[in-house]
């Protein structure tokens, strides 16, 4: 199984259907990885500790973390699934952006970034990684996000072990719609 096929088995497990391979996620995300082995397995797909440490070490948004006996693992954030990561509040950059379709542009504008099916929304400290994640749902726009006028005013932001920056909603007066 490739480690890109192997990413996306873990996402959909770990951070939206643990019930599809009946695995007993705690409070924090995490799983036990003999029961995530035998249980994928049971559904017909290969599945090794070797395969899973590869998809892990070589995922480019480091979406998952193994603890440190390498007996459990957890995505880092993403989950539509209640979870609490343990994440302490942080005091974000002034800004951060938000990577999207053009085609969202309007619903934004009206509404503001959402967390949708998710726990958080993700925002991203740098352009070029806002642009990759927009990429993903067609044609991209970077929105800057006013981080720091945000958490000035309130809103709590947290950092992912992976880097990625999360609050609960973004306002669109917080927004600039210029495109990046």
């Amino acid at each position: 199984m490739k480690t890109r096929k192997i990413s996306k088995l873990l996402s959909y497990a770990l951070r939206h259907k643990p019930e599809a391979f009946q695995l007993d996620m705690d409070e924090n995300g995490w799983v036990n990885l003999d029961q995530l082995i035998t249980n994928v397995k049971l559904s017909g797909q290969i599945i090794n500790l070797d395969l899973i440490q590869q998809a892990v070490v070589n995922n480019d948004k480091q979406r998952f973390r193994l603890d440190l006996a390498n007996n459990r693992i957890r995505a880092n954030q993403g989950h539509s699934v209640k979870v609490d990561l343990e994440l302490s509040e942080r005091i974000p950059p002034e800004f951060l952006y938000h990577g999207t379709s053009i085609n969202t542009v309007q619903k934004i504008k009206e509404g503001g970034i959402k967390k949708m099916n998710r726990q958080q929304v993700h925002l991203s400290k740098d352009i070029q990684t806002a642009k990759i994640v927009g990429s993903r749902h067609g044609s991209p726009i970077v929105l800057i996000v006013a981080a720091q006028k945000m958490h000035d005013q309130g809103m709590k932001f947290y950092l992912s072990e992976n880097g990625v920056w999360l609050t609960d909603y973004v306002h669109p007066d917080f927004i600039e719609f210029n495109k990046i």
